[in-house]
């Protein structure tokens, strides 16, 4: 029986969120620590080589990657710099690298580069946990499914997302933002559809990777967004509200009490997809006090799904996260395999738990991309049965 791993919420304890600021149809909350993150640090680490081929263990299976740049995770305490991330998962086999980038093939997502030092590939951790989603196949070896299923499991499997230069606004936005006293991180949204968090344990660390927020990956439905959406308002306050401002006293506690408003406003409403979500985490690698994990959601259809990575302290709190917003298809195809993990692959109970035919989940399953699990005999005959029904 497959272990569920604990549920775990993004709790964003010791980071405030100060007043959005708008270019076009991106919006930047910005998040603030009071203190920094004692004894973590992280650094942005560039890459020559951009396109990456891995091997992955089976014979003549890789997983490519772009991977521009990297974090190093430094736990000492000393300030020195930390981590290694990379932006763009691309393909689970390996081809022709794009026109003018260099292959280099890293060996692991994670690798220690000294006895207080960790290198690893931020979102990369958390598509691969994504990607590797019940990657063994069939559990059982019930009729419907091929010898390809039964043997190689969902090897391989691919999924293709948008690096940060391409998402319309994003640089200009970049360029142009304040960065606030004490920002350790950002919330970022485009036509106010939350495409990521970014939480970093230090100042000096935010502001080294402002920008860095290019380099990074982020789904479709974000691209497309970017692309499509007339410029978002902005939310200004009214102090008027508070009642009459007479005196220096009374404008700053107006001001607080809007600055308060706006943060449950944000944190209530337009976070409440990402924050108020159960996830399941992995334990990726322990630093000492510090614990780097990724996380995957429950896959609900039609509403927001993240997955993401986060380093977390003893205490729980947050030190380090980064987060990639699922678009509906990606969601789809992990509440398939979902389903179909929890009902042992028997296709007539998975059926039969989301109201449908065993026809229909099976031409659902084609859909999703996962037809060559199923045998093509079973396949036609799903094809048939949806036709005579059609009639």
């Amino acid at each position: 029986m497959t272990t569920v791993p604990p549920a775990f919420r993004i709790d964003l304890a010791g980071l405030d969120t100060r007043p959005a600021q708008v270019w076009g149809g991106v919006r930047l909350v910005p998040l603030v620590r009071d203190e920094p993150v004692e004894g973590l640090r992280l650094r942005q680490e560039l890459y020559e080589d951009e396109f990456a081929t891995v091997a992955v263990g089976r014979r003549d299976t890789y997983s490519s990657s772009y991977v521009p740049h990297g974090f190093v995770a430094d736990w000492s305490g000393d300030g020195t710099p930390a981590a290694a991330y990379g932006t763009r998962l691309d393909t689970s086999s390996p081809g022709t690298p794009p026109e003018l980038v260099k292959v280099h093939a890293p060996r692991r997502m994670t690798k220690r580069a000294d006895r207080t030092r960790l290198r690893f590939l931020p979102l990369h951790l958390a598509l691969e946990g994504y990607l590797s989603l019940h990657f063994g196949g069939p559990s059982i070896s019930w009729e419907q499914w091929s010898e390809h299923a039964l043997r190689r499991g969902l090897s391989p499997r691919a999924e293709e997302a948008y690096g940060g230069a391409q998402v319309r606004g994003l640089a200009d936005a970049l360029r142009q933002f304040e960065i606030h006293p004490g920002q350790c991180g950002v919330v970022l949204y485009v036509a106010d559809a939350l495409a990521a968090a970014f939480a970093v344990p230090h100042p000096d660390d935010y502001r080294a990777l402002h920008r860095s927020l290019l380099l990074d990956l982020y789904g479709e439905l974000i691209h497309h967004y970017g692309v499509l959406s007339a410029p978002v308002p902005d939310f200004r306050a009214d102090l008027r509200a508070a009642g009459p401002v007479d005196s220096p006293a009374a404008l700053r506690a107006a001001v607080e009490q809007q600055e308060r408003a706006w943060a449950e406003f944000h944190d209530t409403a337009m976070a409440a997809g990402l924050l108020d979500a159960d996830y399941r985490r992995r334990t990726v690698y322990r630093l000492d006090r510090f614990t780097l994990s990724r996380f995957l959601p429950d896959f609900r259809p039609k509403r927001e799904n993240h997955i993401g990575e986060a380093i977390t302290d003893e205490d729980g709190r947050i030190a380090y996260l980064k987060s990639f917003r699922l678009s509906e298809s990606q969601v789809r195809r992990g509440h398939l395999l979902d389903r179909l993990a929890a009902h042992y692959w028997h296709l007539p109970a998975t059926a039969e738990a989301l109201g449908l035919t065993e026809a229909q989940l099976g031409l659902r399953l084609e859909s999703a991309g996962f037809g060559a699990l199923l045998r093509q005999d079973v396949l036609d005959h799903y094809r048939r049965h949806a036709r005579t029904d059609g009639r």
